[in-house]
This record gives C-alpha cells, structure tokens and sequence, in this order.
C-alpha cells in the first residue's frame, strides 16, 4: 500500500487550483467595412486575405429525399430543400454517403466535427478535439477570438455539442444574438478593465506558485503520478500561452457597433440575425473560425406549427408530419442560403468574403425517424474549391468515404499541413 504524505495531498491541491482556471478567450482585431474602425486599420489593409472557417450543425437532421438529388454531377436538379441555392450553384458542392461510421442516434451529433464519439476519444492522440477547435490552435493571437461558438443548447436534447478541446472539454455556445453582439462590439467599462488587469495578475501570480510547487513535489512521487503531474503541467503551460496573449489584447478597443444592441426573441426569429452577426465577425477579422448550432430549442410554433421539432422528427412515415419538418427545414436552408449570399457579396481583398471562406453545413443525423448517424446531408461553400455539383458517394461498402475526409481538405485549404483528422483515410477535395 503507498505510504500516503504531504505529496498526495499537494498533488490534489495542485488539481484543485488548476480546476478554477479556466481557459482564457484570445483578443485581437482587425478592421472591415460596416463602418468599423480600429487603431489596427493600417497595418491589417496590407495584409493578404486570410482563410475563414464556418460549420453549421443541426441537432435533428433533414429530410435526405428532399435535400439529396436523383441526377449525380453538375447537372443535378433542384430539389425542394435546394431551391434557396438556385443563385449559388457554383458555390457550393452537395455531398451524399458521407458520415463518421457512428452510432448512438440523438447521443452521437455531438460526433458532428470530431468523428469520434467523446466515448471512444480516450487514448487517441487528438481526443476528440472539433474541426473548428484544431483550426482555432493555428491563429491564436492574431484574431479577438479564435473561435465563436454560437447557438442554444436548450430544449430536448440540448444543443448539437459541435466543438470539443483537445482534453475533452466542450466549448459551450454564445446562446443568443444580445450576447454575441455584446462579446463582438461591447468593450469593457474602466473598472472592469481594471479587474481584468488584476485577475490576469492574479491568474499569474497562481501558475508560478503552480510550478514552484510542481518542482518539489516532482521529486518525491512515483513514475505514475508523475505522468500525472506531467499532463496537468502541459495543460498548465497552455493556460499561460493563453493568458499571455489574452494580455496583449486587453486594451485593443472593439469595433464600433454597426446598429443597436438586438434583443433575444427566439433561435427561429434570432436565427438570420445570428448569421448577420457571424458575418460582421469575419469581416471584421474577430475571428475568423466560427460555428452555429441550431438545436433543440428550434420551436415550430414560432412558424405557425404545433407540435414540437424533436416529436415532428420522428415522423413515422406520415406525410403531415413530413410536410410540417419540411417547412421548419426550409426555414433554416434559406437563411444559411442568405448567409452565403451575404459572404458572396462583400468584398475581401481580391474575391469574396465567401471565396476565403469554407462553410460547412450539415449534421450529425442522418435519419431521426430511424435514429441512424449515416449519410448525412452535408453541404459545403466558398473556401475556393471547386464547386458546382452533387457528388454522390457510397454510402456503405468499399468505396465508403470517411467525412474526416472532407475535414481534411477543409483543414488543408484553411491553411494546415496535415494529412489526418478523426478516423480519416485521406483527403477528398
């Protein structure tokens, strides 16, 4: 039996201190249009168009015959779900047969933009790390925020749960339009900046006390709660990278607000008003990684229809129900189409916000009705790909394709070097 002393108890000590330490939000800006300045304007106007990143993920899926063409390649036909895109056929690709090979129904969407059930992440290299949250490691510093999370996750079944650190811990959503707006244009009164200031001193005066502590405990613990000790250091060192950078920001002023402070009415009403506040985001390079999460609490009655968006999913095959999710679908297709049409037209260097964009949209269910995680409806915009067609790949056998796959692209064309993400095989754009 180990002999238990003081280096125990400092050990919990450590993890305990470390526990109330959380990761810091990274703060940077850079200047756009909608009247939007900054000291920064300058020296961000030479700088060359940077790539941007966006996914979008539905908590209960689409209807896949409405959404999915008969007709493979450039020359399929607009399906009913499809309409809204009739203006951005050379702008997008629709993708059949692609998804992450899970299981789990409602408990695995939170697989979206991982490809690994949080589960099974245990082990693995990355864990379950997100596509976006990968992304955001490569521009910390240079952007207000590496990454926006947006999106409620109340209602049944919460939130779509897309974006997940590399430890595990998921990123939890921006709920609402009155508090994205507040984080993007809203600065910090004096006073709280001056509490900022402070808690930053604080936080440092805790991590060196941290490693000072560390160091002496180092030598009097075994080789397995030294392990131990190891991992939390590096989760340590990556607090003080953060909060190091979080610094340099702390007295760059926030974009002027381009209109007044919206209120929160309701995620379908709220919903064109969060992609307007998303775009205002890239443009003004506070972040250039952001993902929307419609969830749970997507309530039908808000467009006229009675029964609820989770009991409406499991449809049964009747066509009133159908008929009732396809307007709740083509509700949100249309608005994420005006998005893309809000990208296309404003202007980035030389092209289009949507140019320098990939924007992926889809989920992480396949069918509700049968609680099934394959084929998903995925969709994907801008980025500079090649687009203009409806690639329909094998949804099973041999020739099946990993998604992963496609998020190695999308990670390549944002500007990284890697060759694997998730359970990925390859790339395939």
């Amino acid at each position: 039996m180990r002999k238990k002393d003081s280096s125990l108890s400092r050990r919990y000590f450590l993890r305990s201190v470390g526990a109330t330490l959380s990761l810091p939000t990274l703060h940077s800006l850079v200047p756009g249009s909608f009247g939007v300045t900054s000291a920064l304007g300058a020296a961000v106007a030479k700088k060359a168009s940077p790539a941007r990143m966006v996914a979008v993920g539905n908590l209960l899926g689409f209807q896949l015959p409405y959404l999915f063409p008969e007709t493979e390649g450039k020359a399929y036909e607009s399906t009913r779900l499809l309409k809204p895109f009739q203006d951005l056929r050379d702008d997008m690709t629709i993708y059949s047969g692609l998804d992450h090979g899970v299981k789990g129904g409602h408990f695995a969407v939170h697989s979206f933009l991982t490809g690994v059930l949080s589960m099974d992440a245990k082990g693995r290299p990355e864990g379950n790390i997100s596509l976006d949250q990968l992304a955001a490691e490569t521009v910390r510093g240079e952007t207000r925020f590496p990454s926006l999370t947006v999106g409620s996750e109340s209602g049944i079944h919460g939130g779509c749960q897309m974006s997940w650190t590399r430890s595990g811990v998921r990123v939890p959503p921006i709920p609402g339009p009155k508090e994205l707006f507040q984080k993007l244009f809203i600065g910090e009164s004096k006073d709280r900046l001056a509490a900022t200031r402070d808690r930053h001193s604080l936080q440092g005066s805790i991590l060196d006390a941290i490693h000072g502590d560390a160091k002496s405990l180092e030598r009097r613990i075994d080789k397995e709660d030294r392990e131990k000790l190891d991992e939390y250091l590096t989760s340590v060192r990556d607090v003080e990278r953060q909060l190091q950078l979080k610094e340099q920001w702390v007295e760059v002023p926030k974009p002027d607000a381009p209109f007044e402070q919206p209120k929160n009415t309701n995620m379908v009403e709220d919903l064109p008003l969060l992609y307007d506040l998303i775009a205002l985001a890239l443009q003004t390079d506070s972040t250039r990684i952001a993902t929307l999460e419609i969830g749970g609490d997507f309530e039908p009655k808000d467009l006229g229809i009675q029964k609820g968006y989770h009991s409406l999913s499991h449809h049964g095959k009747k066509q009133e129900n159908i008929d009732q999710l396809l307007v709740i679908e083509e509700h949100q297709l249309k608005h994420f189409a005006r998005f893309l049409e809000k990208l296309k037209n404003t202007s980035d260097g030389e092209g289009s916000l949507l140019d320098h964009t990939s924007v992926l949209f889809g989920s992480g269910m396949g069918n509700a009705n049968s609680h099934t995680n394959h084929d998903l409806p995925i969709l994907l915009a801008g980025g500079g790909f090649q687009h203009g067609s409806f690639k329909k790949l094998p949804a099973k056998g041999p020739g099946k394709v990993p998604l992963c796959n496609l998020y190695v692209s999308i990670l390549q064309q944002f500007g990284m070097e890697r060759e694997n993400f998730g359970n990925s095989t390859g790339s395939l754009v």
